[in-house]
C-alpha cells in the first residue's frame, strides 16, 4: 500500500470526491484515532478506497464512481459514446424528452446510408417532426422558445436566464394570456422580465433591437404579464449596468468605483426616482471618467449605452451636484 507506483492513487481535488458525510475522517494510529481532512487523504481509483498516506490505513471503502467509464475529447465523440440522453430543459417545447433522429445519414458503424435508406430516413424525420408538434399549443411553444433562445444568445444572457424566460412564457401560455398578443411580443417580454429577475438587466432598447416587435408593444406586454403572473421584479438598479458598460468602454476600475459612488450619493438624494436607470448609469460613467482624469467623450458613452448625449449631460450634472451637496453637508457636520 505504501508503494505509490504499484497502485493508481491520486489526491482528491473536488468536493464530489469527498469521503464520508463530513469533511474529516478518523484514522487510527499508535497514539489513537486522529482526524484527517479530506484533502489529506489519497484515493485508490481501482479499489474505491480512501487511504491515509502516512500509515497506509484504509479510512473508507466501497466508494462508487457514478461517472462514465469512457473518455471523450470533443462533443462528437461524447455524443457517440454516451448511452443516455441530454438532460431535460425548459428551453425545448417537449423538455428534450422526445426522440430526435440525427441528420448525418450514417448507421451505427459510421457508414453512409444508401440512397434508398436516406430517402426513408428523410420521410421518418418529417413524420417525427410533425408528431413532435402535433397540436397548435406545441407549435406555439416551439416557435416562442426558439425566439427566447435566439434573443438570449444575441443579448449574451446565461442559460439560467433563458430557462427562466421559458418558464415565464409557459406560465403565460398555460394561463391563457396570449390571445390578442403576438408570440414574439410575449417571448420578448419574458426574456426582458427574466433578465430583470436575475439581476443581469438589459435595457428596453437593447431587447427591442434583437426582437421582432416594436418598443411600445414590448412595454405593454411586459407590464401585462408582470401584473397577471405576479412576477417579483424589483426596480432596475443603475449600478447593475456599470460593469458591462465599463467593460465595453474599456475604462479602468477606478472609473467604475467613482461612478458607483456617484450613483449611491444620487440615490440617497432620490435622484433616481422617475429617471431611466440606463441613463443614470451612462452619466455616472462619464462623470466618473472626468473625476478619474480619463479621456472619454459623451459620444463614446452614448454609442455604448444607447443613451442620447443630451440625457448624459443633464444626468451627469445632477450627479455632480448631488456629490457636491453631500460633501458640503459632511463638512458642515464636521464643523459642528
Amino acid at each position: 500500500m505504501s508503494d505509490s507506483t504499484s497502485t493508481p492513487w491520486r489526491i482528491a481535488t473536488n468536493e464530489t470526491e469527498a469521503a464520508g458525510d463530513g469533511n474529516t475522517q478518523e484514522s487510527t494510529t499508535g497514539n489513537g484515532p486522529k482526524a484527517l481532512d479530506k484533502d489529506e487523504l489519497v484515493y485508490d481509483e481501482r479499489h474505491g478506497e480512501w487511504v491515509d498516506p502516512e500509515t497506509g490505513e484504509v479510512v473508507r471503502e466501497g466508494e462508487i464512481d457514478r461517472g462514465p467509464e469512457w473518455r471523450a475529447f470533443d462533443s462528437a465523440e461524447r455524443d457517440q459514446k454516451s448511452r443516455v440522453g441530454s438532460p431535460t430543459t425548459n428551453l425545448m417545447h417537449d423538455s428534450g424528452l422526445s426522440t430526435n433522429i440525427g441528420w448525418q445519414d450514417r448507421d451505427a458503424y459510421g457508414n453512409s446510408l444508401s440512397t434508398r435508406q436516406r430517402q426513408k430516413m428523410k420521410r421518418l424525420r418529417t413524420w417525427n417532426e410533425r408528431y413532435r408538434t402535433r397540436d397548435s399549443k406545441e407549435r406555439n411553444l416551439k416557435q416562442a422558445l426558439g425566439e427566447v433562445e435566439r434573443m438570449g444568445s444575441a443579448l449574451g444572457l446565461p442559460d439560467t436566464v433563458r430557462e427562466t424566460a421559458s418558464v415565464i412564457y409557459r406560465r403565460a401560455l398555460q394561463d391563457d394570456l396570449l390571445p390578442g398578443r403576438s408570440i414574439e411580443g410575449v417571448a420578448t417580454a419574458a426574456i426582458y422580465a427574466a433578465a430583470r429577475q436575475a439581476g443581469v438587466p438589459r435595457s428596453l432598447d437593447e431587447v427591442q433591437h434583437v426582437s421582432r416587435v416594436e418598443k411600445m408593444e414590448l412595454t405593454r406586454t411586459y407590464r401585462y404579464i408582470s401584473r397577471e403572473l405576479n412576477l417579483d421584479i424589483q426596480p432596475a438598479d443603475p449600478e447593475q449596468y456599470l460593469p458591462r458598460f465599463v467593460s465595453d468602454l474599456g475604462t479602468t476600475d477606478e472609473v467604475e468605483r467613482r461612478a458607483r459612488s456617484l450613483l449611491q450619493n444620487g440615490k440617497q438624494d432620490g435622484l433616481h426616482s422617475g429617471k431611466s436607470p440606463v441613463g443614470l448609469a451612462a452619466a455616472a460613467i462619464y462623470a466618473g471618467a472626468l473625476l478619474a482624469d480619463e479621456e472619454i467623450t459623451q459620444e463614446e458613452v452614448s454609442e455604448v449605452t444607447d443613451i442620447s448625449e443630451v440625457t448624459i449631460r443633464n444626468r451627469y450634472r445632477e450627479l455632480l451636484k448631488a456629490r457636491h451637496d453631500r460633501r458640503e453637508e459632511r463638512r458642515a457636520n464636521a464643523a459642528v
